[in-house]
This record gives C-alpha cells, sequence and structure tokens, in this order.
C-alpha cells in the first residue's frame, strides 16, 4: 500500500480519537488540604490561583485543541476530497488497466492468429511456388511438344504440296502427252492430205504436161494456167517481200494486270506483226515473248488481260481471246473476226501450201527492223520445224542473226513459220490451239495460272534443241 496514504489514515484515526474524548467530565483528584482546621468557605470567595491557571491553562488548550481540530477537519475533509478523487482516478485507472489489459488480450490473440496465418500464407506461398515451378516445366514442355508437333506438321504439308505438285506435273505431263499424241495423229492426217494435194497436184502438173504436147490449140488454152503456175514457181524477191510486209503490219497491244504481297504487277507487250489465214479463219500471228506471258516462269492468275491490234488507219480492235497453237506453246494467235478484216484494209497473207518448194527463205526481224534470205533445212527428228542457219547474214539488210519471234516467209510470199528460238522455226501449217487465255477486265473467276502451267509443262518436255 502507498506510504502517504497510510499516514493519512493514521492521522485521520488519531484526529478522531482525540475528538471523541471528554475532557470536561476530567475531574482532578486531589487529597485535602491538612493545613489547620476547617474553615467554612465564606460567601462570595472563588478559587484559588491555582486552580485558575489550571482551568485557563485547559480552556486555552482546549481553545488550541479546538483551533486544531477545526484544521484537522478540514484537513480531513480536503484529505477526504483527495481520497475521493484518487480511488476515482484509481477506479478509472483501474478500468482504463483493464481495458489495456483486454486490448492486450485482444492484441496478442490477433498476433497470435496474425503468426498462424503467416505460417499458414509461408506454407501455401511455399506450396503455390512449387506448383508454379512444375506448371512453368509443364508448360514448357507442353510448348516443346507443340513446337515439335507444328514443326512435323509443317513437314507434313511441305510433303504433301510436294506430292501434290508431283501429281499435278504428272497429271499435266500425261495431258501434255494426250495432246501431243493428238497433235501428231492431226498432224501426220495434215501430212497425208498434203501429200495427197501434192500428188493430184502432180497429177494434174502430168495431165497438163500431156495436153501441152497435144496440140499448140490446148496449149494456149492452159496459157493462164502456166502463167499462174510460173508465176508459182518464181521466187519473189526479198526487198519486195519486206515492202510488202511495211505497208501490210499490224500493231498489237497487250497488257495484264495482277496483285501481289510485294505489290501490283502490270506487264504491257507492244509487237509488230501481220495477219495471216488458213482459207477459214484469220489471226494476228506472234510469239509469247511478245506477250506478257513467259514459258520459263510458272503460271499465276491475272486479274486483267487485254489484247487487240490496229492497222494503218489507226482503228483499234479489241479481241476476246488469245490462242496457244498445238504446233508449238510458244506460238500465240489473236483471231480476227471475219467482219474486221474488210475494214482492217490490210493483206491477209496464207500459209505456205509447199513450204520447200525452195531451200532458201526470207527471215525479218523485229517487226520489221530488219530482214534476209537464209538457208533452212529439214530436220527429220522434228517433222513439224525446220533448222535455220543462224550465222550473220549479210544480205539485202544490215548484219542480224535470227532471234525468237522473227517471221519466216517462202519465197512465193506465204508464210513459212515463226522463229521458235535462234535455230528453229516452227511451220505454221494450221491454228489448231491447244489451250486458250480469256481476255478481259475481271478474270478473277477464269483464273489464268493452270493454262499457262500447262504452257510451260509443254515447253519443258520438248527436246532441248526445241526449247
Amino acid at each position: 500500500m502507498n506510504k502517504t496514504l497510510l499516514l493519512i489514515i493514521i492521522d485521520f484515526l488519531f484526529l478522531n480519537l482525540i475528538a471523541l474524548t471528554q475532557w470536561e467530565k476530567l475531574e482532578v483528584s486531589r487529597p485535602p488540604a491538612q493545613v489547620g482546621p476547617n474553615v467554612a468557605a465564606e460567601p462570595g470567595e472563588g478559587p484559588g490561583p491555582v486552580e485558575s491557571d489550571l482551568v485557563a491553562a485547559m480552556r486555552q488548550s482546549l481553545t488550541d485543541e479546538q483551533t486544531t481540530r477545526d484544521t484537522l477537519a478540514q484537513q480531513l475533509t480536503k484529505t477526504k476530497t483527495a481520497l475521493a478523487e484518487r480511488e476515482d482516478n484509481l477506479g478509472e485507472l483501474q478500468a482504463e488497466r483493464r481495458r489495456l489489459s483486454t486490448i492486450l488480450e485482444d492484441t496478442q490473440e490477433m498476433a497470435q492468429q496474425l503468426r498462424v496465418s503467416a505460417t499458414e500464407a509461408s506454407r501455401d506461398a511455399a506450396m503455390t511456388k512449387a506448383q508454379l515451378e512444375q506448371l512453368r516445366r509443364e508448360l514448357e514442355a507442353k510448348n516443346a511438344e507443340a513446337e515439335r508437333q507444328r514443326e512435323a506438321l509443317a513437314r507434313l504439308e511441305q510433303e504433301q504440296r510436294a506430292a501434290q505438285e508431283k501429281i499435278q506435273g504428272l497429271a499435266v505431263a500425261v495431258r501434255v502427252a494426250e495432246q501431243e499424241k493428238l497433235l501428231l495423229r492431226e498432224t501426220a492426217d495434215t501430212f497425208r492430205q498434203q501429200a495427197e494435194a501434192e500428188r493430184q497436184e502432180r497429177v494434174q502438173v502430168q495431165a497438163t504436161t500431156v495436153q501441152l504436147a497435144q496440140g499448140v490449140g490446148e496449149l494456149a488454152e492452159k496459157s493462164g494456167e502456166l502463167t499462174r503456175e510460173i508465176r508459182d514457181n518464181r521466187p519473189i524477191n526479198a526487198n519486195t517481200l519486206f515492202g510488202e510486209f511495211l505497208e501490210n503490219r499490224v500493231e498489237t497491244r497487250l497488257r495484264a494486270f495482277r496483285r501481289t504481297f510485294l505489290g501490283p504487277i502490270t506487264r504491257e507487250r507492244e509487237a509488230r506483226t501481220i495477219l495471216v489465214t488458213d482459207g477459214d479463219q484469220t489471226y494476228a500471228l506472234m510469239h509469247i515473248a511478245d506477250t506478257p506471258f513467259s514459258v520459263r516462269e510458272n503460271g499465276a492468275d491475272w486479274e486483267t488481260f487485254t489484247a487487240g491490234f490496229s492497222g494503218r488507219n489507226g482503228v483499234s480492235h479489241r479481241v476476246e481471246r488469245m490462242d496457244f497453237l498445238s504446233l508449238d506453246p510458244r506460238i500465240a494467235a489473236l483471231p480476227v473476226s471475219a467482219a474486221a478484216v474488210p475494214t482492217i484494209g490490210l493483206k491477209v497473207y496464207q500459209t505456205a501450201l509447199d513450204p520447200f518448194k525452195f531451200p532458201e527463205a526470207v527471215l525479218i526481224s523485229g517487226g520489221g527492223a530488219g530482214y534476209g534470205e537464209v538457208a533452212f533445212k529439214l530436220d527429220a527428228s522434228q517433222p513439224g520445224y525446220v533448222r535455220v542457219d543462224n550465222r550473220l547474214m549479210k544480205r539485202l539488210f544490215g548484219d542480224f542473226s535470227p532471234s525468237r519471234g522473227d517471221l519466216v516467209f517462202s519465197k512465193t510470199g506465204e508464210l513459212l513459220g515463226i522463229m521458235v528460238n535462234n535455230d528453229y522455226c516452227a511451220l505454221v501449217t494450221n491454228f489448231l490451239p491447244s489451250h486458250t487465255l480469256p481476255t478481259g477486265d475481271e478474270l478473277t473467276d477464269r483464273p489464268t495460272g493452270a493454262v499457262l502451267d500447262a504452257l510451260v509443262a509443254r515447253y519443258r518436255a520438248l527436246p532441248l534443241k526445241l526449247q
């Protein structure tokens, strides 16, 4: 217990003891005075001096005590008040202590819970980290497996594309072989027909000779036929043929367009050629090098392809298609309608009925850039072609060598053929098409890639000396 509080309590008890004491009842016991005889007291006489002093002292003491008691009472009141305040403070302190104890207990409990939670969280975090590491390893394994599967799929797709391309190439080769077989059969039939026609012509010549021998009269009657025959058998001067070519050539214009991932591609080609007929249909003849296409690249689907030509009068004529002849995949022909031929006003050349009548021919290069006489020879291994002497020509007009796209005329003024390379000339005996390309401003629904691929396959199937 607090010492100050103990002293206050002791003082309080002492003061109570003093206050409860009856000082007035205290009697002083004195023995009777034995000095002399008893003398009766007389009225009016008071106590003695000693008693008066004692009473005064007692009174003064009581007064002092009363004052002290009053002072102590006041101090006691103050002490009680202070004690009450201290008790109140003590109660408040105890209440605050209890509250703080409760808060401390709650805090300790919460701290314990937090420690437990932290322990569990650490354990869960460790487990989660292990699980994440496991998931990461599984994900890496799955990614590696997916990458292997993608590579395997890419290899399979590449092998599939290669197999498809091989199958397509074989299919194209089969079709080309079938078409070539058909063309050879048709060419053989044509040659047989030409041989029969020549035989008939020889028979007619022999008959004419017999008739000439029979008499002058019949000779006069046949003089016109002899004149024509002599004209047919008389070679035409190369200068004349070249001048006639310059007067009757047409200008062709071809344009193709398509889009690629690298950007749009536009190809435009112009060439100068002639109109040729087989007696039925008229065509403007050219080499594939004079077109936007090529047999040295894979075919593509062109979105736009337009073709046309114009004559001396400058009137343009647009064609609806372009044919590639069965004679050779490099020979292209633009068909001309029968109604348009008279409006053009140019000579239409005939194909040579007897291309081997003369051992030499007239070659016109570059659409009129040069010309000259060339010798040609038959090639038994290639019946549809003749081999042209490609040495430098110095006759008539400049020095140049035959090149692809040059036109070759017989000495009779008929078209013999067209140069497919620097050595060989393809004989143009008919205009039977093997493939056809449509023209128009919108060809997305009519793909051109397959036709061009077929031409490329035909070209690659040719002997090397004809390529």
